[in-house]
């Protein structure tokens, strides 16, 4: 693979990243690759989120390392609470046995993640040694989970990366109708209260552009990223109902307008 001219990069053990910008061209078979081989370890980990660099292979693969460009980025203060997801958010709210958890169970989310059928998609790319680092990534306290629970069951969420004011969203699941969907809302609005501008989307879906990511040139991101991740971010995350009236369109009007109401 190589693009106008330039071959691939083969990390030896204990190289470092090359920069995001070294990244394969349009014209390549493989637009945004920026290295392959090594290990996805908690430090290797470190290393390519501050660089705006992830992690993405399927098994029996070599650790691929891509920066796409453009990124998709979810701008927390253009996130779109339509009045459907609105009104799901106030009915989960005030359902007894309904209930938002932050850092509960990571590995049952990242495992439930990597398990959820993706359409067009053979396998996962949540491969067990990604599951373990993210874990032990996880345990140094900069990977996190939301979670949905419903009558003491895990019924959706998703995983994220933390460091300073930048998050780096990893994947969604859901086993109920918009558990994912509640999760997000709740990541976004804490997101918002801890003053994180920008959360980290990886690549463009139909579903995440509904919600209010675009596309970012790569150089803008990664500008972004070394700006937020020096800056002093949340020290732990939990649930917080305040959060909610942080999130664009939460205090509209009431879903249910009052019967008296012309």
């Amino acid at each position: 693979m190589a693009a106008a001219g330039r071959p691939l990069i083969w990390l030896a053990e204990g190289a470092p990243l090359p920069p995001a910008a070294a990244a394969l061209g349009p014209g390549s078979e493989a637009p945004g690759l920026v290295a392959a081989g090594g290990r996805v370890t908690p430090a290797r980990l470190e290393e390519a989120y501050r660089s705006g660099i992830f992690p993405w292979y399927g098994p029996g693969e070599p650790v691929l390392w891509w920066s796409p460009d453009p990124r998709m980025v979810l701008a927390t203060g253009e996130f779109r609470l339509s009045p459907s997801l609105r009104k799901t958010l106030r009915r989960f709210l005030r359902t007894p046995g309904s209930e938002i958890r932050f850092d509960h169970d990571l590995r049952s989310v990242i495992s439930a993640c990597a398990a959820a059928p993706r359409p067009g998609q053979h396998g996962t790319w949540i491969v067990p040694a990604m599951v373990e680092a993210y874990v032990a990534w996880g345990r140094a306290g900069r990977v996190h989970s939301v979670e949905t629970w419903i009558d003491g069951a895990l019924a959706g969420g998703l995983y994220f990366v933390q460091i300073g004011r930048m998050a780096f969203g990893e994947s969604m699941f859901a086993r109920a109708t918009d558990a994912s969907k509640i999760a997000l809302a709740a990541l976004v609005a804490a997101c918002r209260h801890h003053g994180i501008e920008w959360i980290d989307c990886q690549q463009n879906t139909g579903h995440l552009a509904s919600l209010g990511a675009r596309e970012r040139p790569r150089e803008a991101f990664v500008t972004h990223v070394a700006r937020a991740v020096g800056e002093a971010g949340p020290a732990r995350w939990a649930y917080d109902e305040k959060h909610w009236a942080s999130l664009p369109g939460w205090t509209r009007a009431p879903d249910h307008p009052h019967p008296d109401a012309a």
